[in-house]
């Protein structure tokens, strides 16, 4: 039995603040959190008992040293291996001098076992330990971090892989884990008290009068009007990154091995803070044959965005001697790198950096209906869910695109734009165009004018590539949903926040975790959720303890399953959820910094009444 009697507020006072995701850490108050170097790269671990212990230590990647969190002493902590129809026990042990805590991303539990201190369970204090038992109820990828002390940054995550009960729908000779992350040698609450101080810290790839492609006067003064820059893609970058894959700088050599013919599975996860990849293996066309664990039908690209908390499964077939795995973080200022070797040491050429993308007038929330998002066919290239032919990029501000020009083409398109829209008379804050149940107040410092949906935009920076690319209305579940329902009711959240302040919200309302009403759904309801994005700033949102079905104009019962969404800047978003998981859960913004800053909430589902 359940007890349904658990309190978020009781969970709250027994200590979850001074330990959870909003607290000061131990090495703030003077903790020792020096040791031995930690492993790069992780193990499997597997069977129907599973002890994992969280120590800290010094990374070091490539020749720089920085304070790591370490699970079983490696960063990235073990590769869980599952079974579809098994019990499993996950006994977690804590040695670090401050509380800590595992979330499992993406599986399916009670609600007190999904490890969020302060909306599910108290966190894990020093020297004590916590057991999540329970029944594996699902296969795919997934994977695990802390929800403590901003320790997701400083290497306590790892990956999980369900193997399913039955057949695998999915063939692969060869079956790989590609774990994303960062590292940096700050530490993680430096890095947000220098966000804090200055929104643009870490972007070193400001535009000048020597650029090549500079901005026109006009542009110039439409960006300070916004107070924010063209080239501010990703808060954090390259200028402190050293980019990872499964725990290895780009010139510690990750292999994947291959014999020539096989089909190979990559499950790639982004268990970044802040990061946005774009993947690509140059030379080579692959199925994604899943999202966020959940098989899709297969679709060929050349290249797909994946935003922190999403995994993705391609099959690949390799033909040469090696191919590079290229990792491409979304603002193009640095990469991680993986080989496909079919013989140790093989090596591929490593792509150089592409230029920077520009933001465009669509990042901002204006009007773009000459977008035709119902079409079909790649044509010359670039990605097949919209007309890019239909376009007037001269009245968008896009910057180039695949058939149109050279890639991150001047942004002297943007002045067109704003001189048709008297941009200097137009005021990016009018908050008269959001609903009544926005918080207007310091939070907020814009307001998307003509927030259009944009589950075809294949994310930032890739509509300008000469290949086909991933969006999401390519994504059409394998089997059947579940429940094919109509919504009963509609409800509309907006992303919201004030990036010269660095404040990040929903609907204007930074979480207090002591007087926030969580977001309220019945047991089993059908909710049609739209997410509005009032910044400039992609977030990928992630709901706890749930799958929703994307509104992405998949044939009825077959809209794909996910457990994160990236909403474009200035855009909109939507899912169906059944909400048939009872209990407290967490409901974020997975941009580490983000969700730390206040955008997270609880959303409560109510327990059936036969439960007690």
């Amino acid at each position: 039995m359940i007890d349904t009697n658990i309190s978020r507020r009781n969970l709250i006072r027994a200590g979850a603040l001074a330990s959870g995701a909003f607290a000061m850490p131990a090495w703030a108050r003077g903790g020792d959190l020096h040791g031995a170097h930690l492993r790069q790269g992780f193990d499997q671990v597997t069977g129907p008992g599973i002890d994992l212990t969280v120590e800290a230590g010094m990374q070091m990647v490539e020749g720089r040293r920085g304070h790591g969190i370490a699970v079983n002493g490696s960063v990235p902590g073990p590769l869980l291996r599952l079974k579809e129809g098994t019990n499993v026990r996950l006994a977690v042990h804590n040695r670090l001098n401050e509380d800590t805590s595992v979330h499992w991303h993406g599986l399916l539990l009670p609600f007190h076992l999904d490890g969020v201190p302060g909306v599910s369970f108290p966190g894990i204090p020093p020297g004590k330990s916590f057991v999540a038992e329970f029944p594996v109820r699902q296969s795919g990828t997934y994977w695990w971090h802390s929800h403590s002390n901003l320790q997701e940054q400083a290497g306590h995550y790892g990956p999980i892989v369900v193997d399913p009960a039955g057949p695998d729908p999915v063939a692969a000779d060869r079956d790989y884990v590609l774990l994303l992350s960062e590292f940096t040698p700050l530490h993680p609450h430096v890095i947000m008290k220098k966000l804090k101080q200055g929104e643009g810290y870490f972007n070193y790839q400001q535009r000048t009068v020597t650029d090549d492609y500079p901005l026109s006067a006009e542009d110039r003064r439409m960006w300070a009007k916004m107070r924010m820059m063209p080239t501010d893609i990703l808060d954090v970058t390259g200028a402190t990154y050293t980019y990872l894959a499964n725990g290895h700088g780009p010139a510690e050599g990750l292999e994947y091995l291959f014999r020539p013919g096989e089909r190979v599975r990559l499950r790639v996860i982004n268990g970044s803070a802040m990061s946005f990849f774009n993947v690509r293996i140059p030379g080579l066309k692959f199925h994604i044959v899943a999202a966020d664990g959940q098989n899709v039908r297969p679709v060929e690209v050349e290249e797909f965005q994946i935003a922190a908390a999403e995994t993705y499964d391609l099959v690949v077939e390799p033909t040469g001697e090696a191919h590079t795995i290229v990792a491409e973080s979304m603002d193009r200022s640095g990469m991680a790198v993986a080989t496909l070797a079919s013989r140790p040491g093989a090596r591929a050429a490593v792509p150089a950096l592409r230029d920077t993308p520009l933001l465009t007038m669509a990042d901002m929330g204006m009007n773009h209906d000459n977008m035709d998002h119902g079409s079909a066919g790649a044509g010359s290239g670039g990605h097949a869910g919209m007309n890019h032919g239909a376009m007037d990029h001269a009245a968008m501000g896009h910057s180039g695109h695949a058939g149109h020009g050279p890639a991150n083409a001047p942004a002297a398109a943007g002045s067109a734009t704003a001189a048709a829209m008297d941009m200097g008379d137009m005021s990016m804050r009018d908050t008269s165009l959001l609903p009544p149940d926005v918080k207007v107040g310091p939070g907020i410092d814009m307001v998307a004018m003509a927030p259009a949906d944009r589950m075809s935009d294949p994310g930032i920076g890739l509509s300008e590539v000469p290949h086909r690319t991933l969006a999401y209305t390519d994504l059409v579940a394998l089997a059947p949903n579940r429940d094919l329902r109509p919504p009963s009711r509609e409800m509309e959240i907006h992303l919201t926040g004030n990036m010269e302040r660095y404040m990040w919200s929903f609907d204007g309302e930074k979480f207090s975790a002591v007087s926030d009403e969580p977001i309220r759904f019945a047991f089993n309801e059908r909710v049609r959720v739209r997410l509005v994005n009032d910044t400039m700033m992609a977030h990928p949102i992630h709901l706890h303890g749930h799958f929703f079905e994307l509104v992405n104009g998949a044939a009825p019962g077959h809209q794909p399953l996910k457990h994160t969404l990236v909403v474009q800047p200035g855009g909109s978003a939507t899912f169906d959820l059944t909400a048939d998981e009872p209990g407290d859960w967490a409901f974020h913004c997975h941009l580490l910094y983000h969700m730390h800053s206040g955008m997270f909430q609880i959303v409560s589902v109510d327990f059936p009444e036969h439960v007690s």
